[in-house]
């Protein structure tokens, strides 16, 4: 009963953040966090595999419709991918108290970028910015096991990229970092294959799925907003768990 809770909370999860191109880890961390007790050999693990998959699945919906700005997001992923394996190994030697609460601060900050409008300026975004806070986003979030695509995605936007071609560009970027951030898992991680391979299955589908709503049909922004009251919901839960 519990696999069958996780899976179908992981389907929704996957296809809301695949609308906005964050791959999972980020929502998938409080959530995976209820069921499974230990953060840094279970729950990080499990979300970065997923987060690279769906990221994966979230850029070819994206791609179909012409969302990926190919050369960009390619430099982008070089930058987050060499970066993130530093953070992981930081996590292996610190509390997993103090890490929960540097994720619950990064929560609060993408919620508040969510939910402010951001002007987009065609032409004129300023891509040398983004390519320099990718390095500092990409160490915190392989600390967090949540891959780069939570502080990416506002960051894209607020140096002026419409919010589909960041969310496009924003899904190739976080997919190698993921796998990355992954390896210094791989040899202490205590993740059951029983349980893995349902949540794969579903969040890559949902992840595909969210990206082709995103595509053709959603503007974005109250999603956003949803997304922002989701996480910041469930990360607050996870908290209230821990001091209890």
């Amino acid at each position: 009963m519990q696999t069958a809770w996780m899976t179908a909370g992981l389907f929704v999860l996957a296809t809301a953040s695949g609308m906005l191109g964050l791959g999972v880890a980020f929502a998938a961390v409080p959530f995976l966090g209820l069921f499974l007790a230990d953060l840094v050999h279970q729950v990080q693990p499990l979300s970065l595999l997923l987060n690279g998959l769906t990221g994966l699945a979230s850029t070819l919906g994206f791609a179909r419709s012409g969302y990926v700005t190919w050369g960009r997001a390619l430099r982008l992923a070089l930058i987050t991918t060499m970066a993130a394996p530093a953070g992981s190994y930081l996590a292996q030697h610190i509390g997993q108290i103090y890490i929960w609460w540097i994720y619950f601060a990064s929560v609060v900050y993408l919620a508040y970028r969510l939910f402010r409008p951001v002007q987009a300026r065609p032409g004129a975004e300023n891509f040398r910015a983004a390519l320099w806070l990718a390095l500092p986003i990409s160490v915190l979030s392989g600390l967090l096991g949540v891959g780069p695509g939570f502080l990416l995605l506002p960051t894209l936007m607020l140096v002026g990229f419409e919010p589909k071609q960041a969310a496009g560009m924003n899904a190739l970027a976080i997919t190698p970092p993921s796998f990355s951030a992954l390896l210094p898992h791989l040899g202490t991680a205590r993740v059951a294959p029983s349980l893995a391979l349902p949540l794969v299955v579903v969040g890559v589908l949902g992840s595909f799925l969210g990206a082709r709503i995103t595509s053709l049909y959603v503007p974005g922004a109250r999603l956003k907003q949803y997304f922002g009251i989701l996480l910041v919901g469930m990360t607050l839960y996870k908290i209230a768990t821990l001091m209890g």
